[in-house]
């Protein structure tokens, strides 16, 4: 590279390639200038040629002289055009720099404008967190409340029946069930529905065998869960044979009763796992419902009681359809009268518009009618014959 002023250029470039051309034919010049002069004195009859060789040579320095000076000015214009490309790439550098600035703020703007919405939503979900921590704190305490409840066999026995009477209640109406019935042996049901007979009222009363489907759900070996199996398989025909022994009684009762188990999943337990036991159940006529089955089972006894309560007003409703028939045909008697009267006030309405058009006739030929000229002597008179005639005619 040479630096000629605050131009830099490279050796291959054409233009310092001419360049030093130039100034090696001017050294080349030179030196033969100084060879002629040192000749000069050797021969005279060289004088002439070498004055000849000079000027030739004075012509050749001249035009190497004024290529230089293009050589220049070409130098000076490449100059000049590459400070005015570097002054332009310059200003494009710098609007690009303002541009990547620019946007570069935009988006630290955009980033902190998101940053602080996400802040807002991550402070929202964090208090809807907290929500939820003290519902779940509430939740936990609640069933601890429960535990504590179903620990005690009065009060689960108190929280199946209120399981029982809720969905009673929803399901049949008021006077079709009695809580806490007393039958003839001196027993109380929790609930007795009176189902017409037959197969006349049914009695359902709530067990709840807790400590055994626990004891169950918590053996860890095949010893302990035999031994918590035999529990539940006694603790449950227990609670059947009570409910048969107690609440089925010949000519008061159905000849079978309900057991409510107020837990779904000691339900499935029993039918999945101890199907001896639910046929003992069968055979003692005492059928196992959970909260699901009891609602069917009601449902099902509500439209018994719907049945037995129609038949039982089969009388008054035929009395009443008997009445309702008799209405209607007074109806029809009345409409068939309104509509002779109909009939005849039709027959009248034609026979007037018949006379009037008879009438409008008259007086149209009574408008047309031309009297004949009288002689001023002559008394305007009109025959009677004539005007009985012209009334025929019309």
């Amino acid at each position: 590279m040479i630096r000629i002023g605050d131009t830099e250029y490279a050796f291959s470039d054409p233009v310092l390639l001419l360049s030093l051309a130039g100034v090696f034919v001017v050294v080349l010049v030179l030196v033969l200038l100084i060879m002629t002069v040192r000749r000069a004195g050797q021969s005279a009859s060289m004088m002439s040629p070498l004055a000849h060789n000079i000027d030739a040579l004075g012509q050749r320095v001249q035009s190497l002289s004024d290529g230089q000076h293009q050589l220049s000015g070409g130098l000076t214009h490449v100059s000049e055009a590459q400070a005015a490309s570097q002054a332009n790439m310059l200003k494009l550098m710098e609007q690009r720099l303002a541009e990547v600035g620019t946007k570069m703020n935009e988006n630290l703007q955009g980033s902190a404008t998101r940053t602080a919405r996400s802040l807002g939503e991550l402070q929202e979900r964090l208090k809807t967190i907290d929500k939820a921590q003290a519902n779940i704190e509430k939740l936990s305490g609640d069933v601890i409340s429960l535990q504590d409840i179903l620990s005690n066999k009065q009060t689960r026995g108190a929280f199946g029946e209120i399981q029982l009477n809720d969905i009673v209640s929803k399901a049949l109406p008021s006077d079709a069930y009695t809580l806490q019935a007393t039958l003839s042996n001196g027993k109380r049901a929790d609930c007795l529905i009176h189902l017409p007979n037959p197969p006349g009222p049914i009695v359902i009363d709530s067990k709840f065998p807790l400590e055994a489907y626990e004891a169950l759900r918590n053996a860890t070996n095949d010893r302990e869960t035999a031994e918590a199996a035999r529990g539940m398989r006694t603790s449950v025909r227990a609670h059947i044979r009570a409910i048969s022994e107690r609440y089925i009684v010949d000519g008061e009762t159905a000849d079978g009763a309900l057991m409510f188990l107020p837990s779904e999943a000691v339900y499935a337990e029993l039918h999945a796992n101890f199907p001896e036991v639910v046929r003992d159940g069968f055979n003692a006529r005492v059928w196992i419902v959970s909260p699901t089955t009891c609602m069917a089972t009601l449902n099902t006894m509500r439209a018994i009681l719907k049945d037995a309560r129609m038949r039982e007003q089969a009388g008054a409703i035929r009395k009443a359809l008997r009445m309702l028939h008799r209405d209607v045909e007074l109806v029809v008697e009345r409409v068939q009268k309104l509509d002779t009267h109909f009939n005849q006030a039709r027959a009248d309405l034609d026979g007037i518009g018949t006379a009037a058009e008879r009438a409008g006739k008259r007086a149209s030929k009574l408008d047309n009618f031309d009297f004949e000229e009288l002689a001023p002597d002559t008394p305007a008179a009109v025959k009677p014959a004539e005007v009985v005639r012209l009334a025929r005619d019309d």
